[in-house]
């Protein structure tokens, strides 16, 4: 072993030694801080763009979630709406058959056809009504509700538009028809049963794009948890395993400024050569 003032290699092997001892307690030190031991692309470049990827994904299911939310709410406005439309129509198909009595008086077949006529336009105003974020599935014209399904926007789930509106395909009644006559009563009644299996079939189709959304959510929401759990495999730190490394570094630390103190003092041992 030489002796030299001007070289101190055990200085310089107790410094690099407390620099990785430093660097390993700054990591872990992270790690703790942020709860994550891959927090970016210095940590682990692999892994970090996995990750973003994923993140990308949960971000986009976010979207599709509050899609299939936008138009559940659609569908349920529908829905509220046809119910309402047929309960309507079956009230209606009361004062229709009552109407065609030809035993019936004048006076009472016409205060029939007013609460009839009350009725009917009840139905408009229902109709034009049910609307939510822009969206009337049940007017004449109405729009279909869509929604996305998965995070790149490129598939859709449709519920078809249901024509609930007086004169149209699902509901012959005309904004203006009245039951003031048996013979005008007897029409009603031949387009009232029909009108009223229309809507029920109208109504199943609903029902069953509601149950299609239900199911499409849950399984988002399902989706959504098990990548953030995939997501929490790759990235996040093992808070008890730092912990203890911890403890251990700090140690680690005391120790290796110990021994660059004592390395440091080294050199001095050549002064007793010269006495």
């Amino acid at each position: 072993m030489s002796f030299s003032v001007n070289t101190n290699a055990s200085a310089f092997l107790a410094l690099q030694n407390l620099h990785k001892t430093n660097k390993d307690l700054a990591r872990v030190q992270t790690r703790i801080n942020t709860g994550l031991k891959v927090s970016s692309a210095k940590d682990d470049a692999a892994t970090y763009a996995i990750a973003q990827t994923l993140r990308g994904d949960v971000a986009g299911l976010g979207a599709v979630s509050n899609s299939l939310k936008r138009a559940g709410s659609s569908l349920d406005v529908a829905i509220a709406a046809a119910e309402a439309v047929s309960d309507l129509l079956i009230e209606m198909k009361e004062k229709a058959v009552a109407a065609k009595d030809s035993g019936l008086d004048t006076a009472s077949r016409q205060s029939l056809s007013r609460d009839f006529a009350q009725l009917r336009d009840q139905i408009t105003s229902i109709i034009e009504n049910a609307e939510f974020n822009g969206v009337n599935a049940v007017k004449a014209n109405g729009r279909d509700i869509s929604a996305i399904t998965d995070p790149t926007a490129s598939k859709t789930l449709n519920i078809a538009a249901q024509d609930l509106s007086l004169g149209g395909a699902n509901v012959a009644i005309s904004a203006g028809q009245t039951i003031d006559t048996v013979a005008f009563a007897s029409l009603a009644v031949d387009q009232l049963t029909a009108a009223i299996d229309n809507v029920n079939a109208s109504l199943s189709t609903l029902g069953a794009g509601a149950k299609r959304l239900e199911i499409q959510q849950s399984f988002v929401a399902k989706l959504s948890g098990t990548i953030e759990v995939g997501i929490g495999n790759l990235v996040d730190a093992d808070l008890a395993k730092e912990a203890a490394n911890l403890q251990a570094l700090q140690v680690k630390q005391q120790l290796g400024l110990q021994a660059l103190s004592i390395a440091n003092q080294s050199p001095s041992s050549i002064l007793s050569l010269f006495r």
